[in-house]
């Protein structure tokens, strides 16, 4: 098998969302400081790009969940791997996420947090695939809703290639010849 990636989303376009999601996040934090915590490995290039774009003051932690085995399809159960660093009680906190599909791991993250103390806690995801949702589950600040493809680029990977694409892509799989 030989794969291919089909661009979905330019860079330009991720760029320009990225922006306009900064500047909501900052009208809707004016006058606060907010805690972005990043899910790895996926949401560390969207993350990043989307800190430089909030006008309000940032703090950041990063955080490693899984809800797959040594499959690829998910187990249903959702472990943290790495914990954040610092607390976050009374923090006002958005989970950075690079894709949301089923929705287990915000939904049980939200859960966590909030046992945990937050003031407030939001998601934000760069990409939504609410047809494949399983929880009730509502994504505050979305990039951009797409089909269920599997995607790659701008932190996504596939086999933990592509990460580094500029933009969206599709894999698409062919026979060799």
């Amino acid at each position: 098998m030989r794969e291919t990636i089909r661009e979905l989303i330019s860079e330009e376009q991720v760029n320009e969302r990225i922006r306009e999601l900064g500047e909501k996040i900052s009208k809707d934090y004016e006058g606060k400081t907010v805690h972005l915590v990043c899910i790895l490995k996926g949401a560390c290039f969207f993350m990043c790009e989307l800190a430089k774009r909030i006008t309000v003051p940032i703090s950041m932690d990063f955080m490693t969940v899984s809800s797959y085995g040594s499959g690829t399809k998910s187990s249903g159960i959702v472990r943290i791997r790495k914990d954040l660093d610092d607390p976050i009680k009374d923090l006002d906190v958005i989970i950075v996420e690079d894709i949301v599909d089923s929705g287990r791991t915000l939904y049980y993250l939200q859960d966590v947090f909030k046992e945990r103390g937050c003031h407030s806690v939001r998601t934000c995801t760069l990409l939504d695939k609410p047809e494949r949702r399983v929880c009730d589950l509502t994504v505050d600040y979305t990039g951009f809703v797409i089909p269920d493809q599997f995607v790659v680029g701008y932190g996504m990977d596939y086999d933990q290639k592509y990460r580094d694409l500029p933009f969206i892509g599709v894999v698409e799989f062919s026979e060799e010849d």
